[in-house]
């Protein structure tokens, strides 16, 4: 990523709005905004952002409908739900379309900030990234560099989230890692007693990595969390 991200705020608050405009210009970013999910979907056209703040409830249309549909683009565009405190269940929907992050109103401008940076460090190339490694797991291979996986030559289509979730067991193998543990690893902040952010990804790298000759990949421990239980080999890529 070359230069300030551009950052796209769809609300139809115009408070909040301008509010993120100028809060997020301030930091660095340059920011576009959209009212609605036509204004929203013009400007992915013609301003190609590097990460949408997506307000759930729109006037013409649901976050979780721009969502879905931004799901197949590519180059994939990373998308923080902006949501109500009691719309649990659009938290957990979004987050299994593909959402990276979301963020209950009223929020904190610097807590959203800090989500923006995060994801964009998980969506993007590092600017020195570590030497490369592969790793071998259940006839799966992970390469972290490249942030792919592939088995049979045919690279599996995870988020953002689910990598890095999936990069937290390769290089802890056979730990028990604690939701909390997760969440701090992968998007460096505290878990809600409510926040079930961490099973909805689990839940999806297990869809997307089964098959019917291999055996469970993750394994739910009581009251301890969660433990990756295949064997994992660690070497150098191939250049």
């Amino acid at each position: 990523m070359t230069g300030s991200p551009r950052i796209l705020v769809v609300d139809d608050d115009a408070e909040i709005r301008s509010l993120l405009a100028r809060y997020l210009g301030g930091q660095g970013f340059r920011v576009a905004t959209a009212q609605d999910r036509r204004e929203c979907l013009a400007s992915v056209a013609d301003a190609r952002p590097d990460l949408i703040v997506l307000d759930v409830m729109l006037p013409d249309g649901t976050g979780l409908e721009i969502c879905r549909s931004l799901q197949d683009r590519r180059p994939r565009i990373p998308v923080i739900l902006l949501t109500a405190l009691k719309e649990d269940v659009d938290r957990i929907v979004g987050l299994e379309i593909g959402a990276d992050d979301y963020l209950g109103k009223p929020f904190n401008p610097r807590e959203l900030t800090a989500r923006i940076r995060a994801v964009l460090r998980r969506s993007g190339p590092e600017d020195a990234p570590p030497p490369a490694r592969r790793y071998r797991f259940a006839g799966f291979q992970a390469v972290p560099d490249q942030r792919r996986v592939v088995a049979d030559g045919v690279d599996i289509d995870l988020t953002g989230a689910e990598f890095d979730l999936l990069m937290a067991f390769l290089e802890r193998p056979g730990r028990v890692l604690s939701r909390d543990l997760l969440l701090e690893l992968t998007q460096g902040r505290d878990r809600d007693p409510l926040d079930r952010s961490i099973d909805v990804l689990i839940s999806r790298l297990r869809r997307k990595l089964a098959a019917d000759s291999l055996p469970a990949i993750f394994k739910t421990v009581r009251n301890g969390g969660y433990q990756l239980a295949v064997p994992v080999q660690a070497d150098a890529a191939d250049p």
